[in-house]
């Protein structure tokens, strides 16, 4: 049963965390207009602008129709769509529809199929914010080093629960008596007092009675003694 328990309230955590993390993403790809707001830089085309780990917090929200020249996009290869780019504007190769060209910064030139033709079609987004060197978090968090950190969450929830359940049963054996609340024994103390009172005295009304007759015996008694006596003088 306690097992039982345990198990349930493990399970009411991972699908808090889990509706907590799903919350926060759907809020951050409504607030970035894309499905995906954070990317890693992978490699130095960029530099110095952007390092290898820099974390690139991209803006879906902006118009593909205003990038300019100078701006850093986020764009998928015009090639095949398999690998995500980031690099900056070169060029307005065409305004109907409107087609712009790109270049890494650290680059020689422009790469046909990576860089351009770039429409609409392949765009992602607008750099809005750099965080530098975060993406090494990423790489920490590679296998096997994810699984060992999802174990530990998950030890850290079991101990939780046994030892909630564990000061849940102590609680609920805990004895009055050995309760540190001194007024409480003082009280308990009073009534087995009270007790002792009425189990050793007797009711004044029962002694009373009793003393009158123990009283009227005697006067009794005395009083056939002495019409013994009066009739043994008459004879």
């Amino acid at each position: 049963m306690a097992k039982k328990s345990i198990s349930k309230g493990i399970i009411k955590d991972v699908v808090i965390v889990a509706v907590g993390v799903l919350v926060i993403w759907i809020g951050l790809q409504v607030a970035f207009g894309t499905q995906n707001p954070f990317y890693v830089v992978a490699s130095g085309s960029m530099i110095p602008v952007l390092e290898v780990y820099d974390v690139l917090i991209v803006q879906g929200h902006e118009p593909f129709e205003e990038i300019e020249v100078g701006d850093i996009i986020v764009f998928n290869r015009p090639s095949d769509h398999n690998r995500v780019i980031v690099h900056r504007v070169a060029s307005i190769l065409d305004d109907d529809p409107k087609t712009i060209r790109t270049k890494g910064d650290a680059n020689p030139a422009s790469i046909p199929g990576t860089d351009f033709p770039i429409t609409e079609e392949e765009y992602i987004g607008k750099v809005a914010y750099i965080l530098p060197q975060v993406g090494y978090i990423t790489q920490l968090l590679k296998p096997p080093i994810n699984y060992v950190i999802i174990a530990i969450v998950i030890g850290i929830m079991v101990v939780k629960q046994i030892a909630k359940r564990k000061k849940e049963k102590e609680l609920s054996f805990t004895d009055p008596l050995d309760s540190e609340n001194p007024d409480t024994i003082e009280e308990l103390s009073d009534i087995d007092k009270i007790e002792e009172d009425i189990e050793y005295s007797e009711p004044t009304e029962l002694k009373e009675t009793k003393e009158n007759e123990e009283s009227s015996e005697t006067e009794s008694n005395e009083s056939t003694k002495s019409d013994g006596k009066s009739e043994e003088y008459k004879k």
